[in-house]
C-alpha cells in the first residue's frame, strides 16, 4: 500500500494545571495504519507543521489488539480505542484529544481513576475461599445464561461510555456506566449474588443508578456493543426489589 500525508491536530496539555493548545503535524503513513502506529512514528520525529522541533506526544497504549482499553482518546470528537482507529475510516485533519470527563495528565494521557473508584464502590468482583474443584462442588452456569453475562465481562474499563455520559463528570458524583453494568454481571454470578444486596444498596445510595439520564450516549460509543442500558434497567429492577424488602422485609 502506498505512502500518503497524513495532517494530525493534536490537543497537547504540558501539565495538569496547565492551559492546553493545538498543535498540527504532517507525516507520512498509510491508510492501513491505526492511530497507535502513526503516533509511533510522529515519537521519532516531532516536527510541527510549521517546522518546529517539539516534545513527542504523551498517550498511553498497550496490547494493540482492542483488549485493555488504554489507548482510548477523543478522535475526530467521538471516544474510541485509538488501536482500532484506522486511518482510512477517518477524515483529516484528524483531530486527537484526551479523553473527556477525566483529568489530564500529560497531552493524551488522562488519569482514570475514578473508573476503579467506581468498581470498588459497586464491590465489582467475586469473593472465595481457595480454589472450586474442577470436578464438583463448582456452581453451574447455563448456556443462556453464560451468554448474557459474557456481554459484560467484555467490559476493558477504556472509559468510552464515561466520556460520552452527560451525568459523569467532575460536576457530578455519578458513577458511570461502566461500573454499574460490572454490578451487574457480577450480580448475575453464582458466587457473586451472596455479595448482591451490598451491591445493589451501593448503586441506591447517592452517585448511584438513579443519577443516570438515560441518554444513551453510552451504549453508542462502547467499542465492544456492551448493553449497558440493558444492565442499568436491570439494576433498576434489582433496587426496586431490594427497597421492598428492606420496607417491608423481616426487622
Amino acid at each position: 500500500m502506498t505512502e500518503q500525508s497524513i495532517h494530525l491536530r493534536i490537543r497537547r496539555q504540558d501539565r495538569p494545571d496547565s492551559t492546553p493548545y493545538w498543535q498540527e503535524f504532517v507525516i507520512s503513513g498509510r491508510a492501513d495504519h491505526n492511530i497507535v502506529s502513526l503516533l509511533m512514528a510522529l515519537r521519532e520525529n516531532p516536527v510541527t507543521i510549521s517546522g518546529q522541533r517539539v516534545d513527542p506526544v504523551v498517550w498511553e497504549h498497550n496490547c494493540m489488539e482492542e483488549v485493555c482499553g488504554a489507548c482510548a482518546m477523543l478522535i475526530n470528537g467521538v471516544p474510541r480505542p485509538s488501536c482500532s482507529a484506522l486511518v482510512a475510516e477517518l477524515d483529516q485533519p484528524i483531530r486527537l484529544e484526551p479523553l473527556p470527563k477525566f483529568p489530564v495528565v500529560r497531552d493524551l494521557l488522562v488519569d482514570r481513576t475514578r473508573i476503579d473508584q467506581g468498581l470498588k464502590q459497586v464491590k465489582a468482583w467475586i469473593k472465595i475461599d481457595g480454589v472450586w474443584d474442577t470436578h464438583e462442588g463448582a456452581p453451574r452456569i447455563g448456556p443462556s445464561e453464560w451468554a448474557a453475562n459474557y456481554l459484560y465481562s467484555r467490559c476493558m474499563s477504556c472509559g468510552c461510555c464515561m466520556a460520552a455520559c452527560p451525568q459523569f463528570g467532575a460536576h457530578s458524583a455519578f458513577l458511570g456506566p461502566a461500573p454499574l453494568a460490572q454490578a451487574r454481571l457480577m450480580n448475575a454470578h453464582p458466587t457473586g449474588r451472596y455479595d448482591k444486596t451490598e451491591r445493589l444498596h451501593a448503586i441506591m445510595a447517592e452517585g448511584g443508578l438513579s443519577d443516570c439520564g438515560n441518554a444513551q450516549n453510552c451504549v453508542r460509543v462502547c467499542p465492544k456493543e456492551i448493553p449497558l442500558t440493558t444492565a442499568i434497567g436491570e439494576l433498576g429492577r434489582q433496587t426496586t426489589v431490594q427497597l421492598l424488602k428492606d420496607i417491608f422485609g423481616p426487622r
